[in-house]
């Protein structure tokens, strides 16, 4: 599989413009098909109001929301419009409580959905539901990208986090144009079980799978030697000088990882680099 159809949710003008030029990047890279959607979102409730509030003050609110999704879609066509690429940018609307609906009814028929990081300064609380629902609802990858980071297309050294979960596969799979494209993918095994069914061979089994599709593969055991296993990850991602870390999103569930932290909420908090993450 390739990525021929990209998705690109922009709900800020600013923060999401790194992702935007990651998503141009990429559709050149792959002569894909580019689609943008400029979200104005009202940030003020939780999809309801108050009994006896003024029909003028939820008005103002959505025409808000509706002025700057304009005023991305302006940002967003003043630079793709003479990009020489295939794409399209629509707008919406949409209450934050319900943004889970308009984001995964796009990311179903998307191959890949390009998104900003959620965590960090400048970063509205729309931008983690917005993930949460290409992953979920949309079931479709997502490539995860920091502010500071220069687009990515063709990544040489690939660090791929391996737990022998459904999820890990699944981004495994949904990768593989990324992994056949880089130099080396490192599979990264942190702690693996002593008694495990591949205890004599931990990621053996996931290295000769991508070796078959040309992945140039090297399993890399390593201790958990630090208090978090993300933090493991993204050592050893700065050891490797890697462009690109895949990995499947939310093992637990998302209310565990939001209340008790977990892998997928410490990578997209703390990532320096490029994060594919698959459900």
């Amino acid at each position: 599989m390739d990525f021929k159809t990209l998705l690109c949710v922009m709900t800020d003008a600013d923060v999401s413009v790194p992702s935007l030029s990651q998503a141009m990047a990429l559709a050149e890279a792959h002569d894909a098909h580019l689609d943008v959607l400029a979200l104005g979102v009202d940030r003020s409730q939780t999809g309801y109001f108050y009994g006896g509030a003024d029909a003028l003050l939820m008005q103002e609110m959505l025409k808000r929301a509706h002025d700057e999704a304009e005023e991305i879609r302006k940002t967003a066509e003043a630079k793709l419009s003479n990009s020489g690429l295939r794409w399209a940018c629509d707008i919406g609307v949409a209450q934050i409580a319900d943004l889970g609906r308009h984001v995964a009814s796009r990311a179903r028929f998307s191959d890949l959905v390009i998104l900003p990081k959620p965590y960090g300064k400048n970063c509205g609380t729309e931008l983690e539901p917005t993930i949460e629902a290409a992953l979920f609802e949309g079931q479709a990858p997502v490539l995860m990208v920091p502010e500071s980071v220069a687009p990515m297309t063709t990544p040489k050294t690939v660090c791929l986090a391996w737990n022998e979960s459904a999820e890990a596969l699944v981004a495994a799979r949904a990768a593989l144009p990324f992994l056949k494209m880089a130099e080396t993918v490192h599979v990264i095994v942190v702690d693996p079980p002593s008694h495990g069914p591949n205890r004599s061979d931990p990621g053996g089994l996931l290295s000769q799978y991508l070796a078959r599709h040309g992945v140039n593969v090297q399993v890399d055991v390593l201790s958990k030697t630090q208090p978090r296993v993300s933090d493991v990850l993204l050592r050893h991602a700065t050891d490797t000088d890697a462009d690109l870390m895949v990995m499947g999103a939310y093992g637990h569930s998302r209310f565990r990882e939001a209340i008790l932290g977990g892998a997928t909420r410490n990578m997209l908090e703390h990532a320096p680099l490029p994060v594919f993450l698959a459900h």
